[in-house]
C-alpha cells in the first residue's frame, strides 16, 4: 500500500480508503470489516455525523478504538440534525461547529480528530467564521488537520485563499471529469490534497447498467462502457482501470471506496496493482474520453 501527504499536514493515508457510509450490515459484521481493512494496509477512514444520524460514527468508533494510534481517523459537520429527527439543516456557523465536535468526539470514542471537514458549503456561507471554528479545534487539539467536502470550484477557491485547509473531497471518475478545468491544478500547486468520491459513478463504471449521468446520456454511457471492455480484459481489468483513473493525477491523495464486504474489499485491493500495459490504457482513454465542466458554482 502506499501512503501520501496529506496537504502539507504531517498525516500520511493510504491511496484508497475506506468510505464508512457504506456499513449496513450487521454491527459485528462492520467491526471484522474495518479491522481486516487495517490489516490489510487501509489507515484512513471517512464517515460523517450526519450519516445514519450519528449512529455510522458510533460504529466506526467502536470498530477503531483498539487500534486508533495506528489509523487516520476524518469525519463531517456542518448538517444539523433537527431536533424531531425529521431530516437536517445546513449549519457552518462557528457556535454550532465548536459544539458538534464534541458530539463526535464522544461517538467516536476518541480525544481527536485527525482530519475534520467541512460537509458541503455555499459561497453564501460565513467562511471566515467558519475557518476560524476550524483553526481554533486545531489549536486546541481536538482536531489535527481541516478541509472541506465540496464540487462547488467557487467555494474551493475561496478556502485555498482564506484558510489553511489540507485536503477537499470531492467527485471525479471518468465520468465526472469536471475537477479537471480548475480545481486539481490549483489544489496541486497549493498542495493541498484531494480525496475522492465517486471514482466508480454509482458502480455504472463498473457492473451497473448504463444510464444518464450529468451531462451524459445513457447513449454516451453505454459507448464508454464499451470502450472501457476494449481496452480492459474483464471486469477485474476494468475495475482496475476505473480505480487508477484518479490517482494519476498529482493532487489526489486517495480514493474513498464505499466497502461494504470482505469480497468487495479484495476487489478495491486488488486494482491498485497496475501494470505498464493499463497505465498505457489509462493515458489513452484520459486523452479519448471528453472532458465536462461545471455549469455552475464558478
Amino acid at each position: 500500500m502506499k501512503y501520501n501527504p496529506l496537504g502539507k499536514s504531517d498525516i500520511k493515508i493510504s491511496e484508497v480508503s475506506f468510505g464508512c457510509m457504506s456499513l449496513k450490515g450487521s454491527k459485528q459484521h462492520d467491526i471484522t470489516l474495518v479491522k481486516k481493512a487495517i490489516d490489510q494496509g487501509i489507515n484512513y477512514f471517512d464517515t460523517a455525523d450526519l450519516y445514519d444520524a450519528g449512529e455510522n460514527e458510533r460504529l466506526v468508533g467502536e470498530a477503531l478504538k483498539e487500534n486508533r494510534s495506528d489509523i487516520i481517523l476524518a469525519t463531517k459537520v456542518g448538517n444539523q440534525i433537527r431536533e424531531d429527527g425529521n431530516g437536517w439543516d445546513w449549519n457552518p456557523s462557528k457556535s454550532y461547529i465548536l459544539k458538534a465536535v464534541d458530539k463526535s468526539l464522544a461517538r467516536l470514542q476518541t480525544d481527536y480528530i485527525d482530519f475534520y471537514q467541512l460537509h458541503g458549503g455555499t459561497i453564501e456561507d460565513p467562511i471566515d467564521e467558519t475557518i476560524e471554528a476550524f483553526e481554533a479545534l486545531k489549536e486546541i487539539g481536538k482536531i489535527r488537520a481541516y478541509g472541506i467536502s465540496s464540487i462547488r470550484p467557487n467555494v474551493i477557491k475561496s478556502y485555498v485563499d482564506k484558510s489553511n485547509i489540507s485536503g477537499v473531497m470531492m467527485q471525479y471518475s471518468m465520468l465526472d471529469r469536471r475537477p479537471e478545468e480548475i480545481c486539481l491544478d490549483l489544489l496541486d500547486q497549493k498542495n493541498i490534497s484531494v480525496l475522492v468520491r465517486g471514482a466508480y459513478a454509482k458502480g455504472i463504471l463498473l457492473g451497473k447498467p448504463a444510464k444518464e449521468y450529468l451531462n451524459w446520456t445513457e447513449e454516451d454511457v453505454a459507448k464508454i462502457k464499451s470502450m472501457l471492455s476494449q481496452k480492459g480484459e474483464g471486469l477485474d481489468a476494468i475495475r482496475k482501470l476505473v480505480l487508477n483513473f484518479p490517482l494519476q493525477h498529482r493532487a489526489v491523495a486517495s480514493v474513498v471506496s464505499g466497502i461494504r464486504t470482505e469480497s468487495q474489499l479484495h476487489e478495491t485491493l486488488t486494482a491498485l496493482e497496475i501494470d505498464e500495459e493499463l497505465r498505457s490504457k489509462l493515458i489513452e482513454i484520459r486523452n479519448s474520453l471528453p472532458r465536462n465542466v461545471y455549469s455552475a458554482h464558478r
